[in-house]
């Protein structure tokens, strides 16, 4: 769709193809944490998935008076007492009646780049948390009591050393109202021990194995059919029915931890999960629940028995039992229920998870968990994205390839023959273009349908995507208003209708190279960024071929005359040995393209 009859330097392309792939490498990552935990006001535990700390805190709170009077001010103190630094933070000052309750008082900040103001209940400023995971040592506030203020008020802090480690609920000072006695402050067991504790899980003595998969346990496998036993690249989940239990085998190479879930469709959400996290030189074992693209909550550890686990060469291995039913926690699955299965991977820094690094493995069909034993299969990419995939692979290095090589270099055969009143090149030239812009529309429409609207993580690809499609629809549009091919205007169009095509295939090239690297469709590396490379470049090869036979580089008629060529040129607007030879470099590039395309697509279908 780029061509009409103007000769354009097509080493030009090349060296913009080959400069454009070689950029296309760089990925960047962030992540913060910001102490905006209004969320964890009430119970104040961090939503980290591990249990708070048994050991006496290595932090103290202390206050520069110890009586007040309403509307009073007091100042507040959180510092290390011999420990590590700390990161994270929350201070509350509660009722020594209720230290269950609300928070009591507002707090006035000292440092407002370390510190900020939470609305706990109704007050606003009733907390204060961290602003960055900055190492601190030490924190001050001012409280202010309230009008209505209890007889003695409490300060508590739960306070983070690191992810995987925190305290909750530090006892500090008791303050109390003017002429009242206080209360002695509650020592320390006695706001720990709120949290459970759960005992770490035993060294796994031995390694998983695929055998019974299918017969005696339901296993999901990457790469299919692999065995965990022998190879550190399988992914691999199992499970045992066992009467009123699940017995669950889970492992893979992964820089902090492998997960599974449970789930009433294949998209993340509303999802029974379990992590395998790897922190320091141990796995932590544990249940969580994700209600979307968020960080998975903890829960109720108690249906989760004989816990092991094993952490080598790179690989994590856990295994665990859960009771069928857990009627205490509504947010655990019924194991006699259908659900899709998937397992993501990910890294982990000091026990907090980041985002998978992988598209998730996602079981083909949902499983009854205590129904037959089955060998299952599964897919790190929606049946969606692969159509797009397909779509656009097809119509920019296939449909719209032979459509320029037609426009370009078999205009000047077949002059006397015609197809539904229009020259034949013209014909297949256009068929192809409407074929490549109604595949792109298709693929842009699939992949915008798959991620509900516009994708935060894909980086330029969508945004090349779009260019891509748009100016596809341009040409069409711009061939209807064509000026005549006599008229003065025509080498407007001419230029408008080349530079508008070659601009779209080079940036249609770019975005399918990006697209390989997507997570909805990322393919096997580097061997898929290798074909698509050779792809490309037997493109232009053929191309450039074809464009040094057009100036006449190639002498392939040397049996007949020049005068002879010039009359056979004359009558048929090309000599039979020309068309013959673009007849066969036509052919040999459409075996290779179709050669080619073939293999990326089989490496899409089984992704």
């Amino acid at each position: 769709m780029r061509r009409s009859i103007i000769v354009f330097q097509m080493p030009v392309i090349a060296e913009i193809i080959f400069v454009l792939i070689v950029a296309l490498s760089l990925k960047t990552a962030s992540s913060y944490s910001n102490g905006k935990v209004t969320n964890a006001c009430m119970k104040m535990v961090p939503d980290h998935g591990y249990h708070s700390s048994t050991e006496v805190p290595p932090y103290t709170i202390t206050v520069d008076k110890r009586t007040f009077s309403p509307g009073e001010q007091i100042r507040v103190n959180l510092s290390v007492t011999g420990g590590k630094p700390f990161k994270g933070f929350l201070i509350e000052a509660r009722d020594t009646g209720n230290l269950n309750g609300d928070a009591v008082g507002s707090f006035a900040l000292v440092d407002s780049t370390s510190s900020q103001l939470l609305k706990c209940g109704q007050t606003q400023g009733s907390a204060v948390s961290h602003t960055s995971d900055a190492k601190k040592t030490k924190m001050q506030v001012i409280w202010k009591a309230p009008k209505m203020s209890p007889l003695s008020v409490q300060f508590l802090a739960t306070v983070v050393q690191r992810y995987s480690v925190y305290w909750v609920k530090i006892p500090g000072p008791v303050v109390s109202q003017n002429g009242v006695t206080p209360d002695p402050p509650h020592p320390i067991s006695m706001i720990t021990t709120m949290s459970t504790v759960a005992i770490p899980p035993d060294p796994l003595p031995n390694m998983f194995s695929s055998e019974g998969c299918g017969s005696q346990k339901t296993c999901l496998r990457d790469p299919v059919g692999c065995d965990p036993g022998v190879d550190h690249l399988c992914f691999f989940l199992s499970f045992t029915w066992m009467g009123e239990t699940v017995l669950f085998e889970l492992s893979g190479p992964a820089e902090g931890y492998v997960s599974f879930g449970l789930s009433k469709d294949k998209w993340m959400g509303n999802d029974d999960v379990y992590l395998c996290v790897r922190v320091g030189d141990r796995v932590d074992i544990s249940a969580a629940y994700l209600r979307g693209r968020t960080h998975p909550e903890q829960v109720s550890q108690s249906s989760l028995a004989d816990l092991v686990w094993s952490s080598a060469n790179g690989v994590i291995r856990c295994r665990f039992r859960r009771s069928v039913h857990v009627p205490e926690d509504q947010r655990r699955f019924n194991l006699n229920g259908s659900y899709y299965l998937f397992v993501a991977h990910g890294r982990a820094d000091d026990g907090k998870i980041h985002r998978h690094a992988l598209q998730p493995l996602i079981s083909n069909n949902p499983i009854v968990i205590t129904g037959t034993p089955e060998d299952l299969s599964g897919s790190r990419s929606s049946v969606i994205m692969k159509f797009h995939g397909v779509f656009m692979l097809i119509a920019w290095m296939t449909t719209a390839s032979t459509g320029v090589i037609f426009a370009r270099y078999f205009r000047h055969d077949w002059p006397g023959s015609a197809l539904f009143g229009q020259t034949i090149w013209f014909q297949v030239h256009r068929t192809l273009m409407v074929l490549t812009v109604l595949l792109t529309c298709l693929g842009s429409i699939f992949a915008f349908t798959y991620r509900g609207g516009w994708s935060r993580r894909a980086g330029a690809h969508p945004y090349l995507g779009c260019a891509v499609m748009a100016l596809a629809i341009l040409q069409p549009v711009m061939a209807v208003f064509r000026p005549p091919p006599d008229s003065a205007r025509r080498w407007m169009f001419n230029w408008m209708h080349l530079s508008a095509g070659t601009i779209v295939q080079i940036i249609a090239v770019v975005a399918i190279f990006l697209g390989i690297h997507q997570q909805a469709l990322l393919l096997p590396q580097p061997g898929s960024t290798s074909v698509l490379a050779v792809f490309v470049v037997w493109g232009v090869a053929v191309e450039l071929v074809l464009e040094f036979h057009a100036k006449g580089l190639f002498k392939i008629w040397k049996n007949k005359s020049a005068d002879q060529e010039a009359i056979l040129s004359s009558q048929s607007g090309t000599s039979s040995k020309e068309s013959r030879f673009k007849k066969i470099i036509l052919g040999i590039f459409l075996c290779g393209n179709i050669a080619f395309l073939t293999v990326l697509l089989h490496i899409i279908s089984n992704v």
